[in-house]
């Protein structure tokens, strides 16, 4: 039986009140489900990843709720590398990918199944079925992931009952897993630095699923313009909300914390507070991604002139940005050092600093001494896929020093911030911020630019608003 509350109003469960419950229930057992579109693709990843480690067992965990407060939890959101092998969501599960003896594996996904009406587990506390939902049976996970389920509360058992066969586990994510399993750091690290780069290029489902995060992305674009009149009115959260609201309806959720930064706010990176004022003459800075059903998540910032025209100075500081992100357009392309559009774009910024007189040339010089990271303080992009910054754990060779090829998927996403206590600088400058990005797919072509639906250039982006926001 579940723990009850301290300080719960009810002492206890009579036996009459527990049979009463135990009784009278239909048999709502789905036949009519049916396979994944995902599980095809979610099964050749399997058999990537096998080949990279024959006779070794492979253990990926889902991840467990984690607390809030109390007993209040955050919204349950899966382990990527879990989703990507199985392309299931469920809290407290695990893929288990058994070895053979021919060098292969057979793949069990250890899932919690429906709760029983023989006890009173499904409907006490608050990660009972009556609380919290209705799961998937064995048999109904079985049809639509297309692997072979198992009871996850036997997963423990098992592995430490299996202690001979050599494990690997992807670490931080299910503690009560990792207790139960004897394995080496390094080797652990392998398994998910593979994850990671398994998932540095896109299979044609994955894509498909990200064309719709950002074609969700510029509809949630057009309805915060749209209200930046009421933002206007109130605060930088009533653009936040706005958006959410689109992320919501179309989606899972925001694929991360919206910046929606105005102001000298717009020279803050992460600014997700979201609390400031938004005035008129001043720039928005407004970062933002949905996040699918399926956990796929868009990226894309524009900055934008609350009252709908740039001033000279904001135009001055938004054309060199948008100038360096058609440099960094440009070097995105099969076969490109991955980081050729950062250094493409970064050097067009120094070229602008240097010209400006903002930082000593010549710009070779300023360049090689990073000098223009004081302005620009971050790179110029980064994977994107099912975490907004994809592949982390990727190995540098095969990501920051490796090359670009057909199926990848990155953003391009230069920027220029002026503090507002930066004395190097004119007075007029200080406290503007401006990042342009957009979600490029590889193509062997060259690139395409999925977001290409929100304008960029400056005169577009008047155009937009005038448009738009009225």
């Amino acid at each position: 039986m579940a723990k009850g509350r301290k300080n719960g109003l009810y002492d206890g469960i009579s036996e009459e009140l527990s049979a009463l419950m135990r009784t009278g229930w239909a048999d709502t057992e789905r036949h009519d489900l049916e396979q994944a579109e995902q599980a095809p693709y979610a099964a050749a990843r399997r058999a990537a990843l096998s080949a990279r480690f024959p006779g070794e067992r492979l253990v990926i965990p889902s991840g467990n709720l984690k607390v809030r407060s109390n007993d209040d939890t955050y919204p349950f959101r899966p382990h990527s590398a879990y989703v990507h092998m199985t392309g299931d969501q469920a809290r407290d599960c695990a893929l288990v990918l058994e070895p053979r003896e021919d060098g292969g594996h057979d793949a069990y996904a250890y899932v919690l199944p429906r709760d029983g009406r023989d006890d009173d587990t499904f409907w006490i506390g608050y990660t009972a079925e009556l609380w919290m939902g209705r799961r998937l049976s064995l048999g109904e996970a079985e049809r639509v992931l297309g692997l072979s389920c198992r009871d996850v509360r036997d997963l423990a058992g098992h592995l430490t009952a299996g202690a001979g066969v050599p494990t690997r586990i992807l670490r931080g994510v299910d503690p009560a897993l990792e207790a139960a399993v004897t394995t080496d750091e390094e080797r652990d690290t392998e398994l998910e630095d593979a994850l990671s780069e398994l998932r540095l290029g896109k299979d044609a489902w994955e894509i498909g699923e990200l064309r719709k995060a950002v074609d969700s992305t510029v509809r949630g674009f057009t309805d915060a313009i749209g209200d930046l009149s009421t933002a206007v009115a109130t605060s930088e959260r009533w653009i936040e909300g706005t958006f959410f609201r689109r992320a919501r309806l179309e989606g899972n959720s925001v694929g991360y914390g919206s910046i929606c930064a105005a102001g000298e706010h717009a020279t803050i990176m992460h600014w997700t507070s979201n609390d400031g004022p938004v005035r008129p003459g001043e720039l928005l800075l407004f970062d933002a991604g949905v996040e699918t059903h399926s956990l796929y998540t868009a990226d894309v910032t524009r900055t934008l002139p609350i009252s709908g025209t740039f001033t000279p100075v904001q135009r001055q500081v938004y054309d060199a940005v948008y100038e360096a992100q058609q440099a960094g357009f440009d070097a995105v392309k099969p076969g490109a050092p991955y980081r050729a559009f950062h250094e493409a774009a970064q050097r067009h910024l120094a070229a602008k600093l240097v010209e400006w007189g903002f930082i000593e040339g010549p710009v070779d010089r300023a360049y090689e001494l990073g000098l223009q990271r004081r302005f620009t303080m971050a790179g110029t992009g980064h994977m994107l896929g099912l975490d907004v910054h994809d592949c982390a754990s990727a190995r540098n060779e095969e990501y920051v020093d490796g090359v670009l090829v057909p199926g990848m998927v990155l953003t391009v996403e230069p920027g220029l911030y002026f503090q507002p206590d930066d004395l190097t600088v004119p007075a007029e400058w200080r406290g503007i911020g401006v990042r342009i990005e957009d979600d490029l797919l590889v193509t062997e072509a060259g690139h395409e630019n999925l977001s290409a639906g929100l304008p960029r250039t400056s005169a577009e982006v008047e155009e937009w608003m005038a448009r738009v926001a009225g």
